[in-house]
């Protein structure tokens, strides 16, 4: 698990950093850098928590309450009034994003 979240958290921060059309490129790093500030065995930016707590993905309880927590975020921030109608949803039938459920 360490291994998988330091580099991966190497691998995003470089994405981002190096995405020219990356909007949010200046907050997104400051928060990262503000959030490594608090643990000091961080370099430079924390992306993951400190923390592992597994989550048992017995079932499909646990995937499917989160997708409909992603499905509903669109709804909830007023710019569509069903989740199905948001482009880049994977509810909506008409795009390249799916899920497996």
């Amino acid at each position: 698990m360490r291994d998988f979240k330091s580099y991966s958290a190497k691998q995003i921060i470089k994405e981002i950093q190096e995405h020219p059309q990356e909007s949010r490129k200046e907050w997104l790093l400051y928060m990262f850098r503000f959030f490594a500030n608090r643990h000091s065995h961080n370099a430079e930016f924390q992306f993951w928590q400190q923390n592992n707590h597994p989550i048992s993905l017995e079932s499909n309880k646990w995937i499917d309450e989160k997708t409909e927590y992603i499905w509903n975020n669109p709804v909830k921030a007023g710019i569509v009034d069903e989740p199905q109608h948001y482009i880049y949803s994977s509810a909506n039938p008409f795009t390249e994003l799916k899920t497996s459920r």
